[in-house]
């Protein structure tokens, strides 16, 4: 049996504002081709289908598409578990039409445990595999929240639900495995941080309570689980270095500083109880480029990138010395007519000032909004003439700052 384990496509995220519809769909497509050229029998989902819980109707529409497109081809099963950006109602609305259609979507724990059991069966109508769909476990849905509760107890109680819960599951699994063949293999889907995941700058991965407090230890999932299917972080990785217990990361960049990063899906193998995987890596549908240098460097990285039919979406981070007033105006204009676009400037000369001053005794508390505007025109060393146009102009902004926190009753 084929198996194939995706997770975390964020439909109708924006990146940097721009829409990605069409990078989806694309996605979406190769994912059905891949499914048709490898004869895979099952598509595992591990949550993050959408990107908000109100996703739009383009969104929505890809989403519909592919489960159509899925029904009509080869692939007998598709478990489709919602994550925390998932809203479950949506999901669950059409599960049960969507069931005659041997695609299984679970988007929230109820209760229920009997509903996250998945028997699939092969075209013979015998059992061929056992699917614990574990969805995305709010608190709210899997304890009751007790008087008195500190933040440390809320993390400690949830993290003993989410134990527990899947240590039922697993063993309602197994007892199931028991009674139908032994040597069923058992694939436990989740949405979860498990401890000691890595993440990425700006990927978009949040914990999933405050502080973290809800991440779980690998060793809470049982032994005689055969594979693991994780969704949540969007980096490709294994859990406690385990190959048959993994997240398979997002299909898509979910930022700049992923724009080198390969991006994959996993297909498993399973003979018996035996799972091979082997990641494959999906295409990039949108070129991205983040480069880092000085004023020339980024001239000429950006000059580079200028590549007929490549419109690529660019990260530009300024790390050179003098201060440059109008380097935004000059990184824009070397890229007029070409198919890059800009999406982000970063001047790493501000942060580096931001994080020197606050290792200083000196605090941000102890400066007024001027002492502060002058210390950056001081650290910057900016010539007096143009002091004074930049001094009339952060007046300016004030100004304008405070008679509109006036207006709207001092809020900010």
């Amino acid at each position: 049996m084929r198996l194939l384990h995706t997770s975390d496509w964020h439909l109708g995220h924006r990146f940097h504002g721009r829409q990605r519809h069409e990078e989806q769909g694309r996605f979406l497509d190769w994912l059905v081709e891949l499914v048709e050229e490898r004869a895979i029998d099952c598509l595992l989902v591990a949550g993050d289908v959408f990107d908000t819980t109100a996703p739009g109707s383009r969104a929505q529409a890809l989403y519909y598409r592919l489960l159509h497109r899925l029904a009509a081809s080869s692939c007998r099963h598709v478990v489709l578990i919602g994550g925390n950006h998932d809203s479950p109602a949506l999901l669950e609305a059409p599960r049960e039409l969507l069931r005659r259609l041997d695609i299984h979507v679970i988007g929230m724990a109820d209760g229920d445990y009997g509903k996250e059991i998945l028997q699939l069966d092969n075209p013979q109508g015998k059992p061929e595999l056992l699917v614990a769909a574990v969805p995305y476990l709010r608190d709210r849905d899997i304890r009751h929240a007790m008087p008195g509760e500190t933040l440390e107890d809320k993390g400690r109680h949830q993290r003993e639900a989410i134990r527990a819960h899947y240590r039922d599951i697993c063993r309602m699994a197994e007892e199931r495995r028991r009674q139908l063949d032994p040597g069923l293999p058992l694939v436990v889907m989740g949405h979860l941080f498990v401890a000691g995941g890595r993440t990425v700058e700006g990927d978009g991965v949040r914990d999933l309570a405050v502080g973290g407090l809800d991440r779980i230890e690998a060793t809470c999932f049982p032994a005689d689980i055969d594979y693991l299917a994780l969704g949540h972080l969007h980096l490709g990785q294994l859990v406690a270095a385990n190959p048959c217990r993994r997240y398979c990361g997002a299909p898509l960049p979910m930022s700049f500083a992923e724009a080198k990063t390969s991006k994959q899906v996993l297909l498993l193998t399973a003979q018996n109880r035996e799972i091979a995987v082997e990641p494959i890596e999906v295409p990039r549908f949108q070129p991205l480029a983040s480069v880092r240098g000085d004023l020339p460097t980024l001239l000429r990285e950006l000059d580079r990138l200028r590549i007929p039919n490549a419109p690529t979406w660019v990260e530009l981070v300024y790390e050179g010395d003098p201060a440059i007033p109008d380097l935004r105006d000059q990184l824009l204009a070397a890229t007029a007519g070409s198919e890059l676009s800009v999406l982000r400037i970063r001047n790493n000369r501000v942060f580096d000032y931001v994080l020197r001053q606050t290792e200083r005794i000196e605090s941000l508390d102890d400066l007024g909004v001027a002492e502060v505007f002058e210390r950056c025109l001081a650290i910057n060393t900016i010539e007096e003439q143009q002091r004074r146009m930049l001094r009339a102009a952060f007046a300016e902004i004030v100004d304008f700052l405070d008679r509109e926190r006036e207006q709207t009753g001092g809020q900010p």
